[in-house]
């Protein structure tokens, strides 16, 4: 069995900015995909842009965040945000459009969920499970193999 996970801006945030309590967690989400070969880590193009705009604005450095793109990359696929995936965000009609984007996009591509600390973000239904980073941990260390 594969898992395919969409990684959302924040969690990818509390590792580029440290932000604690939310370090580790996060941490160990990003390094599922090393760990687990059958784990598959992404990311969509559009949360690529919003993470380094935050990143930046916080850090004041292109270096360093070009630096945690650079390992971010070796594990973490990015995948592109479509016309339709747009479409089907503004269908949705959620209070968060980042969200539903993000949702649109993990639909769209079959993947198996989202791991985000926002959960009062997302609806949750069948089509794709909202994890949050210690649910999807355990999940993996229950469900899969190393």
């Amino acid at each position: 069995m594969i898992l395919n996970l969409l990684i959302d801006t924040n969690v990818v945030l509390d590792s580029f900015l440290e932000r604690e309590p939310f370090l580790a967690m996060s941490r160990q989400v990003l390094a599922l995909s090393r760990q687990y070969p059958n784990v598959q880590n992404f990311i969509s193009a559009s949360t690529v842009m919003d993470i380094y705009y935050i990143a930046y604005k916080n850090l004041k450095d292109h270096q360093i965040v070009r630096g945690h793109f650079k390992k971010l990359f070796e594990f973490v696929t990015v995948v592109k945000v479509t016309a339709d995936d747009i479409h089907a965000a503004f269908a949705l009609n959620w209070k968060d459009f980042e969200d539903s984007v993000q949702y649109a996009v993990a639909k769209s591509n079959n993947f198996d969920g989202i791991v985000t600390r926002n959960m009062e973000g997302f609806v949750v239904d069948d089509a794709v499970k909202i994890f949050t980073p210690e649910e999807v941990c355990k999940y993996v260390e229950k469900n899969l193999e190393e």
